[in-house]
Parts: structure tokens; C-alpha cells; sequence
């Protein structure tokens, strides 16, 4: 009797100490996001860790930003925590990069603030600061533009566009990036 009265104290103790904990952890400082379109049919997902600026424009990018830390930079994770997931139910044309169905890592070179290039990779499921080049599909040139005020989230976005075009948009701090996707 004593020994589940003991077992139980130690339980309940335990439960309390990981509520006590989840609760001064509160929300996750990027939390996981998801955007997903059907283009002709076929279903493309991106899997991402979105992280907020919270007070941080203008300190993101550039040389001496935020990111200019990371261990893989120029080349950025494009999100937080994990690498930036693409899953694709068929092949696609991605600017003008041929990416057949499947998975794959996404990263964009940010050497040049005005033109972003985005990296299709092959390798998946690791962190997002563990990037190989030699694991690269290909790289595409992405269309910037500046938002009409800062983007607190980091967004990623696919649109249908009508047959089987699409357009893929990210878009952060004082930044968007897109590039036109087909279906094949």
C-alpha cells in the first residue's frame, strides 16, 4: 500500500512539473506552418517552421542580420527548427528547374538582398542548419518585390492559377519571393 501511495505521489509530482513546464514555455516562437494547393489535380505542400520578427525589421538579412549567423549562410533554411519541406504528388517545372514528384528541402541563397535564388534539394528530414550542395536538384532565380509594411510571419504561399500553373511566394520582414510553378 505504501509503495502505490509512493507511486503515486511520484506521478502526480511529475505531472505537475511538465504542466509547470509547458506552461512558462508557452507558444512556440515559430511555429509550424503548412501551405498547400492542388494544381491540376495533383496536391503540393510546403512544411515549414514560421518565425515572427518581434521588433526585429531590418535586422533579419543583410550581411550582419540574424541569419548572417547561421552556419549555412548565404543559404538560409527559408523558415526555422527543421529544413522547409516540398512534397509534390507529380513533377513540376519550378521557374525553369525540372523537380520530380517527391520530397525535397527547400533554402534560398541570400547572397544578393535584390535577387533571392531558391534551392530545391534532395536531402530531407534533417535541421534546417545542415545544408549539402551536393545534394542540390538545382537552383531558380525568384522575382522580388517589396510588401507594403513589414510581414511579422514568415509566409509561404501557393496559388493555383488556373490549367496547371502555380505560383510559390515567401514572403518575410521586408521581403516576397515567388517563382511560377507547373504541373507536369
Amino acid at each position: 500500500m505504501k509503495r502505490l501511495l509512493n507511486l503515486m505521489i511520484c506521478t502526480g509530482l511529475l505531472a505537475a512539473a511538465t504542466l509547470t513546464l509547458a506552461a512558462q514555455q508557452g507558444p512556440p516562437k515559430s511555429p509550424p506552418a503548412t501551405a498547400s494547393a492542388t494544381i491540376a489535380g495533383k496536391a503540393i505542400t510546403i512544411t515549414y517552421s514560421s518565425p515572427r520578427l518581434r521588433g526585429r525589421a531590418g535586422q533579419i538579412f543583410g550581411k550582419d542580420g540574424l541569419i548572417s549567423h547561421d552556419p549555412t549562410y548565404p543559404v538560409w533554411r527559408a523558415g526555422a527548427n527543421s529544413a522547409t519541406l516540398l512534397h509534390t504528388d507529380a513533377g513540376l517545372t519550378v521557374g525553369d528547374l525540372s523537380v520530380p514528384k517527391g520530397d525535397y528541402s527547400l533554402y534560398v541563397d541570400i547572397s544578393d538582398a535584390d535577387h533571392w535564388v531558391l534551392v530545391v534539394n534532395k536531402q530531407t528530414s534533417q535541421w534546417g542548419t545542415v545544408y549539402d550542395r551536393a545534394q542540390d536538384l538545382g537552383r531558380v532565380n525568384l522575382t522580388m518585390s517589396k510588401p507594403s509594411e513589414p510581414v511579422e510571419n514568415l509566409t509561404y504561399t501557393l496559388t493555383d492559377l488556373g490549367g496547371a500553373s502555380g505560383k510559390l511566394t515567401l514572403e518575410w520582414e521586408n521581403y516576397s519571393a515567388s517563382v511560377k510553378i507547373a504541373v507536369h
